[in-house]
């Protein structure tokens, strides 16, 4: 991807975004199917439940924001980083597939987001604090 121009990669990242909230969207609603336990509640909480949905819903805005404004991040000063976040993206996609935790699975969705916004943000020092959290956390995983 080295030789893309950068608001292609910035466009592979919003691609990348928009295919963690997919698959959030298939993790979330595979739990939500779970039978209950011995009759008891279903396998995931109603609230929590709710709080992955508006984070997919937020993943996918962020995608968006970053599809319509792939010239101007081109222009920001990302290019060091823009195959790291291509990179941590797609480990985050694969890793959401496989979470067993549902408190895992939110708090990759919520550094997800802050890794979005902070790429949206189109100042590259704000990138390296949350790529940084993300990448440690995908390796805990």
């Amino acid at each position: 991807m080295a030789n893309l121009k950068p608001q292609a990669e910035i466009e592979a990242l919003a691609d990348h975004l928009s295919a963690c909230a997919d698959a959030l969207h298939r993790r979330l609603m595979r739990a939500i199917r779970q039978p209950a336990p011995q009759g008891g509640m279903p396998g995931m909480a109603q609230g929590v439940a709710q709080a992955l949905f508006e984070n997919e819903v937020a993943l996918r805005q962020r995608a968006n924001g970053l599809y319509l404004d792939a010239a101007v991040l081109a222009a920001s000063g990302l290019g060091p980083q823009q195959q790291q976040l291509l990179d941590i993206a797609a480990r985050a996609q694969i890793k959401i597939d496989q979470i067993n935790r549902i408190k895992d699975l939110v708090d990759l969705a919520g550094e997800l987001l802050s890794l979005g916004a902070a790429v949206a943000s189109g100042k590259p020092d704000h990138v390296v604090a949350p790529l940084e959290k993300l990448k440690h956390h995908l390796d805990a995983l």
